[in-house]
């Protein structure tokens, strides 16, 4: 895992420690080193700089920088605050491997200055105080280096998780808007197709029938009429979910069941639809869930059967039960001529729906046309 970058101020605090460091264990050294040999104090001063200049590149080439500074501040004690950050920086990785023998090489360098080359150690039990406190710093250095990259790698993880969360988080809200939009079409196509289908049909037939008396014309016109401001007010309800909040919009209504089937058929022969309808099953007695997709199963089915076969019979049948399932089936004869007023345009959304709709509830849809019938068959399970 790569280092997080250093600001300004880690630059600054991290300079100053090194600083500090090197003051601290040459300090002593350095005064004998003046007096004595000073050859040895520009030397050692030399090193030091050396040292301190490595520490920069310690990130690039940590195991070279670290196994340098820390024998070098062996016997060169101005080394030891550049010896220890990169120490300490190479101990971050948390690999042991690079960290024992690096610590091992500046340990013992460092005992060997003490035991045979410092001259500021008076008697034999300061030599054993200073391997101590040698062995201290060194696993001291060791332990925070690893602390600190443990962390490091603990706070990288948290926030590849809280990443990693909020795209998924965005990739589920994208995923319900896609389901949302396709649920709010599907909608807007079951409860309109119908209503529309009904005002196409009565308009056609005022377009192309010069023989309605006027009391029928009437009629005729205050059935588009009605159908039109039922398509407005069922537009409106499905448009309102789209509202960010519910400003003038009503509570969305409940989602007609099977008991609502009754009423849709009787609004089909009110527009003049010849229907038969054979019904085998009670609607009140099918499940909710499956009495939904039901009721746009006979919309879909009577919807198609007015749009493509007009002023033809047309058969609804309703049939099953808890151990069969629930079968409905829509047949219409096809026109054998051509219409003289213009079809209505397929939208071929609608049987996508059922098929989608079926398929969730775990049933199946079959079409079937013959050179004089079309079917529509779909079969529910009872308890979807």
């Amino acid at each position: 895992m790569p280092a997080p970058p250093i600001s300004r101020w880690g630059h600054t605090w991290r300079i100053a420690l090194v600083l500090g460091i090197s003051g601290l264990a040459w300090g002593p050294l350095a005064e004998y080193q003046w007096d004595r040999a000073r050859w040895w104090f520009w030397l050692d001063l030399a090193v030091g700089v050396l040292s301190f200049v490595a520490i920069f590149w310690r990130r690039r080439f940590p195991v070279a920088v670290a196994l340098t500074t820390n024998i070098a501040a062996g016997f060169f004690l101005s080394a030891g605050g550049p010896a220890t950050i990169s120490l300490f920086s190479l101990s971050t990785r948390r690999r042991w491997r690079e960290i024992l023998p690096v610590s091992a090489a500046g340990f013992a360098s460092g005992a060997a200055f003490i035991l045979f080359a410092d001259p500021t150690a008076p008697s034999r039990d300061f030599i054993l105080v200073d391997l101590a406190l040698l062995t201290t710093i060194v696993a001291i250095t060791v332990g925070w280096g690893m602390y600190a990259g443990s962390r490091r790698e603990l706070l990288a993880t948290l926030r590849d998780r809280a990443e990693t969360a909020e795209s998924e988080q965005a990739a589920r809200i994208a995923q319900a808007r896609i389901a949302e939009r396709a649920q709010i079409a599907r909608e807007m196509h079951d409860v309109l197709a119908h209503r529309i289908s009904i005002v196409t049909m009565h308009a056609g037939a005022l377009s192309y029938r010069d023989d309605l008396s006027a009391d029928e014309v009437k009629a005729t016109a205050a059935t588009i009429e009605q159908s039109s401001r039922l398509a407005l007010v069922e537009l409106r309800e499905v448009l309102g979910v789209l509202r960010e909040g519910a400003g003038d919009a009503e509570p969305e209504p409940p989602q007609p069941t099977a008991a609502a089937i009754s009423d849709l058929v009787q609004r089909f022969r009110d527009a003049g639809m010849n229907l038969v309808v054979d019904v085998l099953v009670d609607p009140a007695s099918i499940p909710a869930p499956i009495g939904r997709t039901a009721y746009r199963v006979v919309q879909e089915g009577l919807t198609n059967a007015a749009k493509h076969a007009p002023r033809t019979r047309v058969e609804l049948t309703m049939s099953g039960g808890p151990e069969t399932g629930l079968t409905i089936e829509v047949t219409n004869r096809i026109p054998a001529g051509q219409r003289t007023a213009a079809s209505p345009p397929a939208s071929g959304l609608g049987l996508i729906g059922l098929t989608e709709r079926a398929q969730l509830a775990g049933g199946g849809l079959h079409r079937s046309t013959t050179t004089d019938r079309h079917v529509l068959r779909v079969w529910l399970p009872w308890a979807a």
